[in-house]
């Protein structure tokens, strides 16, 4: 039951018909007893800017997930971000302090390390190619350096976009492998689709399946369906995968944290979801 005393949690992206959180944050907060919400708001990108300082003039909201197209635009709008989130060069949480000063970090790809990590899949040492180097390819590319892994590729069709994360990897993780320019995932262990690649019928797969090897861990961050043609694909050659939602799931409780309302597990989580595609 939404009410006067509700805290709002703003989601802002566009569009809005593939948002899953608010299918899982609400039945957690009612489940609890915790008088939030999560409300999708659909923002175009041009628009964003101008929306989300009035957004924030409200007197009753306590944040937002942010979502694409606005996790690179977001950070320039803040007043202090986490070292994350300067990483990823892009923000997914924004916390409004008591004072009213905005504070914002990242958590995607502390959300899908996490998830792999759950899975058995060790990351140390190990070779990863992140295809897209926007908000969540930054952000999951800074988290797999955090992890320990050996050699990071970085490809994205905006060759600029990949050497800029390739420059701040390189500041925070001096001894980290990095190469840019190839998408080809033969000899890599572990391959990230971290393009919207996946939520259009008819899209093109974002790496050439059949030179991916195949005990290659495959992970995807589109949600729109949870076994995308890129991961059924990857299944078909005996690859383990991870689906879109477990980035999702795995992020959660940091966010529940940075909003102060406590933490939980990524299965309490699914286990009260009521997630539909």
């Amino acid at each position: 039951m939404i009410r006067g005393t509700t805290t709002l949690i703003a989601h802002l992206g566009y569009p809005t018909e593939s948002f899953k959180a608010p299918m899982i944050y609400n039945p957690y907060f009612e489940k609890h007893g915790i008088d939030a919400v999560v409300v999708p708001m659909g923002v175009k990108a041009e628009e964003y800017p101008d929306v989300f300082r009035s957004l924030f003039r409200l007197t009753n909201i306590r944040g937002a997930l942010v979502t694409m197209p606005h996790k690179i635009t977001t950070v320039s709008l803040l007043d202090e971000v986490s070292t994350t989130a300067k990483i990823a060069g892009s923000c997914n949480a924004v916390l409004r302090r008591p004072d009213g000063s905005l504070l914002g970090d990242m958590f995607d790809g502390a959300g899908f390390v996490r998830g792999i990590q759950r899975k058995g899949r060790a990351l140390e040492g190990a070779r990863v190619l992140v295809v897209g180097s926007g908000g969540v390819g930054s952000a999951i590319a800074a988290s797999l350096a955090a992890a320990g892994v050996a050699h990071l590729g970085v490809h994205d069709n905006f060759p600029d976009s990949a050497a800029a994360l390739a420059g701040r990897l390189r500041e925070h993780y001096p001894a980290l492998g990095i190469t840019t320019g190839s998408k080809d995932p033969a000899g890599y262990d572990v391959v990230v689709n971290a393009t919207p690649l996946g939520m259009k019928e008819g899209d093109p797969l974002p790496v050439d399946v059949a030179r991916i090897d195949p005990g290659t861990f495959v992970g995807e961050v589109v949600m729109k369906q949870e076994f995308t043609p890129f991961l059924r694909a990857a299944q078909e050659k005996g690859c383990p995968i991870q689906v879109g939602t477990d980035m999702l799931f795995e992020q959660i409780p940091a966010y529940l944290e940075f909003f102060g309302f406590g933490t939980t597990t990524a299965d309490e989580l699914r286990a009260v979801a009521r997630v539909s595609y």
